[in-house]
């Protein structure tokens, strides 16, 4: 089935994104972290540009593709990353890490209210079990759950934003090209957040002084293979399977990411992700339809035995 086939996409997808964490981290902990955000996305969105004229996909939007063009970028691009950077400078990893694992779970009420999806008990268990999964691995450094404060609340802002985008464009991909949509959101979210970048950090342009050959290094990384490869593919992904399909392998971001720290931060891993790599990758299987496909397709060919 073609579907199998993105879902190890995906898995690929969320790779790049788990160690995608960690190289966030250096860059901005070197750059103020909006306008280095802002410039590392308009430079995603040239390299989608350049694969779309590659692909022969590149064309100007229609009128009412640029007003969905806008509400996903303010979204998906815009709210998002601002919330998160902003939460994650007020809140602790752990809490951070806690809240945007629940973006499968907002992802699949979104759909179930606004794209009449329907949830099956199996794929209800594999929300449950990745979001068991999340938790696990998140305070698995034994300091806990702290008192909820303003950069928990925006960073619950920052996955609810873009868990509607998802929605969004699971509708818009009727009309316009995933991978397309994903270059002109990523372009004008840039240039709004780059904007907001001016008027909140004065000197931001001036710490771009500050980055080393191993920092721009990580720089190139993220914003071509982690965003421009990855959003590309992540939105195209969500036009084959769904929009609550693919969120749930974003349980899978906690356990690359996790990879990615130890690898290139050296950080410790502890006993309880295992447990939570177990629960998570169930809950991958399970919400994400893979098991029930699996399922159909060991079913037919059984049949098809049978009757031989």
């Amino acid at each position: 089935m073609k579907h199998t086939r993105i879902y190890f996409i995906l898995v690929g997808i969320m790779m790049l994104w788990g160690f995608n964490v960690p190289l966030l981290k250096i860059i901005v902990g070197t750059f103020s972290p909006v306008t280095i955000t802002a410039l590392r996305i308009f430079t995603a969105s040239i390299c989608v540009f350049i694969i779309l004229a590659y692909l022969k996909l590149l064309r100007l939007p229609t009128l009412r593709e640029t007003a969905l063009i806008i509400g996903c970028g303010l979204l998906n691009v815009v709210a998002h990353h601002y919330f998160l950077s902003v939460g994650l400078s007020l809140t602790s990893s752990t809490n951070g890490g806690l809240i945007l694992g629940l973006g499968p779970i907002l992802v699949a009420v979104l759909s179930i209210i606004f794209l009449n999806k329907r949830l099956t008990v199996i794929r209800l268990s594999g929300f449950i079990l990745g979001l068991a999964g999340v938790s696990f691995t998140v305070v698995a450094g034994g300091g806990g759950l702290s008192a909820v404060n303003a950069g928990d609340v925006s960073i619950f802002f920052s996955i609810l934003t873009q868990a509607f985008s998802f929605v969004i464009i699971n509708k818009m991909c009727k009309t316009i090209d995933p991978r397309l949509l994903t270059g002109y959101m990523l372009l004008f979210g840039s240039l709004v957040l780059f904007g907001i970048g001016l008027l909140t950090e004065k000197n931001g342009l001036s710490t771009l002084t500050n980055g080393s050959p191993e920092v721009w290094t990580a720089f190139v990384l993220s914003a071509v293979f982690a965003t421009a490869v990855g959003h590309m593919t992540y939105n195209f992904a969500i036009s084959q399977v769904g929009a609550a399909e693919s969120a749930i392998f974003m349980n899978l971001n906690t356990l690359f990411a996790l990879a990615g720290s130890v690898l290139i931060l050296n950080e410790t891993v502890h006993a309880s992700h295992l447990i939570g790599l177990v629960l998570i990758v169930s809950g991958v299987i399970l919400g994400s339809g893979a098991y029930e496909d699996m399922r159909i397709r060991y079913r037919r060919k059984h049949g098809y035995n049978s009757a031989r």
